[in-house]
């Protein structure tokens, strides 16, 4: 089948990996020797030969070749790391409890800079032609749908807007007669289908079937060796990733604890933000606070910085600093601010358009307060009246909020007047909180600048 070749494609990745890690080597010494000669000596060949090894023992560890098709650019990367730390203490350790031969350290050095930087180009460059490959209909699976429903039509709406993933969505199989015009049948057809076109991939929106009609799908791509897969009703656990632990040889479901929960993770992107913002602080606002607090005084009266109570992490309340763009009003803490909003100075216009009313949150940062990417806090009066709303609100306040987030960089930023539009923020910033990564901050903060740079339109 079309699908089948996913074995091929971490073949290539094995063997492309061994040849750059050699080649790595290879320039580490042509770098620190200024040559290749006398390379092929034993000691090197037997460090090399070691490398391989401990390459291949760090990825079976790490199980680094298990990528799937929905697999992140930033999982790909943040796990390639991973693999290179590991790969490196494998290669240091050895070294200095056998000492076989005197390695040049700087050789050494050399040696792993090289491999980091071939190894990240190599698999992102093999990712980005895998999806053009697909987009193009190669390396695809033919996949169906069990059951129609909201979860399940959701599925389909992702198959048909990603063809980088190189699904091939054929259609919905359902008993409910109002679903007639938007399934190939029953699910009795189900199995002639499937066998006669020949799918890849099964999913089963279980919510929609009876017990009996899911045992015997079960059975019959057992039977048939097609994989089964199974959608999770959207309103019982929404985004929440889930871990399946075995009690003796019964499977039991339980929500994941988010990353952020890790000492380690949250240590990571502490110091992160105490030193990004200690660079904004020094090297930006140092100059640009007296320039834009004078422009400030000259367009309305008021104070140069606006403080405003928001909820943080755990939900307290905190002063978040940002400069002012309104003039002073009463309704600041209970009205957004909207598309040519009459309270919005002239000056302020601007500033919100750059977000640069936003930079005075750094000093938040600095302090703990919030972190450089996180979901924006909102006011404590509109963040009461959204939780009464919106399912699940209150979870983005399980991480520290942030200057900037990945609902922002996805252009839901600005005015919410809507409750489907707050919906819309909510469901991402659960996506960051679940799915967090230090490389997916970098990301974020990269997009943020460059929307900052080409203006953004619902900034206002």
């Amino acid at each position: 089948m079309a699908g089948q070749n996913q074995k091929y494609i971490k073949i290539i990745n094995t063997v492309g990996d061994l040849i750059l890690l050699n080649i790595a080597a290879l320039a580490g010494y042509v770098s620190r020797f200024n040559g290749s000669e006398n390379f092929i000596e034993s000691q090197f060949l037997s460090l090399l030969l070691y490398c391989n090894l401990a390459w291949i023992t760090a990825a079976s560890i790490l199980n680094s070749y298990n990528i799937k098709r929905v697999t992140r650019i930033t999982s790909i990367v943040s796990n390639l790391i991973k693999q290179v730390i590991l790969f490196i203490l494998l290669v240091e350790a050895t070294i200095n409890i056998t000492k076989p031969y005197f390695f040049s350290r700087s050789f050494l050095t050399y040696t792993y800079v090289y491999l980091t930087i071939l190894m990240v180009g190599w698999r992102v460059g093999l990712t980005y032609i895998l999806k053009y490959y697909r987009i193009k209909g190669g390396n695809y699976k033919k996949v169906v749908i069990a059951g129609f429903g909201r979860a399940s039509n959701q599925l389909r709406k992702y198959f048909e807007s990603r063809p980088d993933t190189g699904y091939r969505f054929y259609g919905f199989f359902d008993d409910n007669p109002k679903n007639t015009s938007k399934s190939l049948g029953k699910i009795d057809d189900l199995e002639d289908y499937v066998l006669r076109n020949q799918i890849d991939e099964i999913y089963c929106s279980a919510f929609e079937l009876t017990s009996n009609q899911v045992t015997r799908i079960i059975d019959f791509a057992e039977d048939n060796l097609i994989r089964l897969k199974f959608i999770p009703e959207a309103n019982l656990i929404q985004s929440r990733k889930l871990e399946v632990d075995f009690y003796d040889l019964l499977p039991i479901m339980n929500l994941r604890p988010i990353p952020l929960d890790d000492s380690f993770n949250m240590v990571v992107k502490r110091v992160f933000d105490i030193l990004f913002s200690f660079v904004v602080i020094v090297f930006v606002l140092s100059w640009l606070i007296p320039i834009v607090g004078i422009l400030i005084k000259l367009d309305s009266k008021g104070p140069i910085l606006f403080k405003q109570l928001r909820n943080g992490r755990d939900n307290k309340p905190f002063v978040c600093y940002k400069f002012r763009s309104m003039r002073q009003n009463e309704e600041a803490d209970i009205k957004q601010a909207t598309k040519d909003d009459d309270r919005v100075t002239k000056l302020g216009g601007f500033l919100r358009k750059t977000n640069l009313d936003e930079l005075p949150q750094f000093f938040n940062v600095f302090l703990g307060d919030m972190s450089v990417v996180g979901p924006r806090p909102h006011p404590v009066k509109l963040n009461e009246n959204y939780r009464r709303l919106i399912g699940r609100y209150m979870s983005r306040h399980l991480i520290k909020p942030g200057v900037t987030g990945l609902a922002q960089v996805k252009g839901y930023r600005g005015e919410t007047s809507e409750p489907h539009q707050m919906k819309n923020r909510i469901k991402i910033d659960l996506f960051y909180i679940e799915n967090w990564t230090f490389l997916l901050d970098i990301k974020i903060i990269f997009l943020t600048i460059y929307n900052m740079l080409k203006g953004e339109e619902n900034a206002f």
